[in-house]
């Protein structure tokens, strides 16, 4: 059980990386969400390959965000038909944090969004300055968990006094 500070790169390298060894499932909660690129197996590809290819091996993927994507996003989602059935996806427009949680088992929170300047593989002198924290520390993974569950579900929604800027509302 570990607790780790992380900044900048490693960002990329301590949580997006560790995506691709996901066995069950990926809860990404993002206020910002743009089509990112990543290293897989050799080749530079968009994160939705990736997400794509989870979900040929039955991970069950949940993307929560707060804005509609741009877009570069949907041209390459559109690629994807199988993300189109199988992602759950839900947006919040009060979503601000930025977590990842696989398996229940690792959790990244911090201020990186799902943009090539945030997670992505952006060199050095073209990324965001972010910090972040990323956990296999059971408590913490629950804490995490358990908020962007209660986002996912709808559990404010009645009460988030902006359900006239959601597009699409949970409840």
């Amino acid at each position: 059980m570990s607790t780790k500070f992380i900044t900048n790169r490693q960002h990329y390298e301590d949580v997006i990386l560790q995506i691709a060894k996901v066995r069950k499932f990926v809860w990404i909660g993002t206020a910002d969400i743009k089509d990112l690129h990543v290293k897989h197996k050799g080749s530079i590809v968009s994160f939705l390959f990736v997400l794509n290819e989870l979900i040929k091996r039955n991970v069950e993927i949940r993307l929560l965000h707060a804005k509609e994507p741009g877009i570069n996003f949907r041209k390459s989602f559109d690629k994807y038909p199988r993300l189109w059935d199988v992602m759950e996806r839900q947006l919040c427009p009060r979503v601000h944090f930025k977590h990842i949680i696989i398996d229940g088992k690792f959790a990244y929170t911090g201020s990186a969004n799902l943009t090539g300047a945030g997670l992505g593989m952006k060199s050095e002198n073209r990324r965001n300055f972010e910090a972040g924290i990323i956990t296999t520390n059971p408590d913490f993974i629950d804490e995490i968990m358990m908020q962007f569950d209660e986002v996912w579900i709808g559990k404010f929604c009645k009460i988030c006094g902006r359900r006239d800027f959601c597009g699409d509302p949970i409840r």
